[in-house]
């Protein structure tokens, strides 16, 4: 039996249990977050630092001028100013299609100095997108027809070649199957780039979440949930394993061709993975355009992988990008910062977390900005600052 205070009591409990949620629910219902907008502010009080440019001399390898401006020249201008702010001197293209280069070389031709260019391979080059039998790759005499544009290639200016991922991941042959990266049939088109001093940047797979099942395990499901076509799970797509089994396997075939890893060779979850294949292939470097977000989680471990690589890992953004992002490159790059965005978006494009900078000291930042590019490519040293083609034209000659 319960007394009169305890039947008070219970009803006291269930009139607030019952009220005050629901007030307060209808007062801020049109307020809760949802996933996507859930972008929480910072309570911690630690040191930020405000860097409006990077500490040396910048040659940014990654970018795609063509896909994001469409021949807007007032944005390029716009760009070369940004980077003029942010002692940036060179950055490359990668929107070049080879053997179709001209309107991408006369896009960048007013600062041809500062943004020079790779050629890409286009295997599709179709309007019927449907039909593999009429992709480009599929056509008589593609690979002969491929080397000899790289010759005409590297005499108009371009500096390496690029692939793209949906080679290994979606091309298709003639018969509707994926084409390998490491099939023998291109081997003539990376011996080549090797002859001409060409570097070649292959993207191959992407992050590990892409390649997981999208659900509540997946530390990337709101940003797969936004772009459920960045998801290449299931029995549709190869294994991300096979894909960058297959680009090593062509990268120990070609010990003299220079291969770049894009994104930190597609594998910044693991580190010590990239470690092993810099250790196993002499002609394999490395580039960290779109990773910081990946980078700046894992500080120690990040620190130590550039301090033992550094003259393999280059600098990239995958952009261009405005101001902000950069300046999250440099803040990464030069400071002990702690808990700062990668990335100017709302929400955060590629992962929901922040990031710790790994404070590099000068040498490495230098290699890392600059000097590893231009020991790779050494035409770049004239996009730096006090240097002119003239004084530099002797190494040049000795190159060609």
């Amino acid at each position: 039996m319960f007394t009169r205070p305890t039947l008070t009591l219970f009803a006291i409990y269930l009139s607030s249990a019952m009220v005050f949620p629901t007030v307060a629910l209808a007062q801020s219902l049109d307020e809760v977050p949802t996933i996507r907008t859930f972008n929480p502010s910072s309570t911690l009080e630690v040191v930020k630092t405000n860097l409006t440019a990077a500490k040396f001399p910048v040659i940014d390898v990654h970018n795609h001028f063509g896909f994001k401006y469409r021949g807007n020249s007032q944005r390029l201008d716009e760009y070369v100013a940004i980077m003029d702010r942010n002692n940036i001197a060179a950055s490359i293209s990668f929107d070049a299609p080879l053997g179709h280069e001209d309107d991408h070389i006369a896009f960048l031709a007013p600062h041809a100095e500062r943004v020079p260019f790779f050629v890409h391979l286009d295997f599709v080059r179709s309007k019927n997108k449907s039909d593999p039998k009429t992709f480009a790759v599929n056509q008589p005499g593609f690979v002969r027809q491929k080397v000899e544009n790289l010759t005409v290639a590297k005499q108009r200016g371009a500096l390496g070649l690029k692939l793209f991922k949906s080679f290994g991941l979606t091309v298709q042959d003639r018969n509707g199957s994926l084409i390998k990266i490491d099939d023998p049939q291109f081997d003539p088109i990376w011996k080549r780039c090797g002859e001409l001093g060409l570097p070649v940047i292959i993207h191959s797979a992407d992050p590990v979440a892409f390649f997981n099942p999208t659900d509540n395990k997946n530390e990337r499901w709101e940003e797969l949930n936004r772009h459920p076509d960045w998801s290449f799970h299931g029995d549709k797509f190869p294994s991300r394993e096979s894909l960058l089994e297959a680009r090593n396997h062509v990268i120990a075939r070609h010990p003299k061709t220079t291969f770049i890893g894009a994104h930190v060779a597609n594998n910044s979850e693991d580190l010590a993975a990239v470690g092993k294949w810099l250790d196993e292939y002499p002609n394999l470097v490395v580039e960290i355009a779109s990773r910081i977000n990946e980078l700046g989680r894992q500080p120690y471990t990040a620190r130590k992988f550039f301090i033992k690589y550094q003259d393999r890992i280059m600098f990239g953004t995958d952009g261009p990008w405005g101001e902000e992002r950069l300046r999250y490159y440099w803040r990464f790059l030069e400071t002990y910062d702690e808990y700062f965005p990668y990335s100017e978006k709302s929400p955060p494009p590629q992962g929901s977390w922040r990031i710790y900078g790994i404070g590099l000291p000068d040498e490495v930042l230098k290699k890392v900005y600059s000097e590893n590019a231009i020991r790779i490519m050494p035409e770049l040293k004239t996009a730096l600052p006090g240097v002119t083609r003239e004084e530099f034209k002797p190494l040049l000659d000795l190159i060609d």
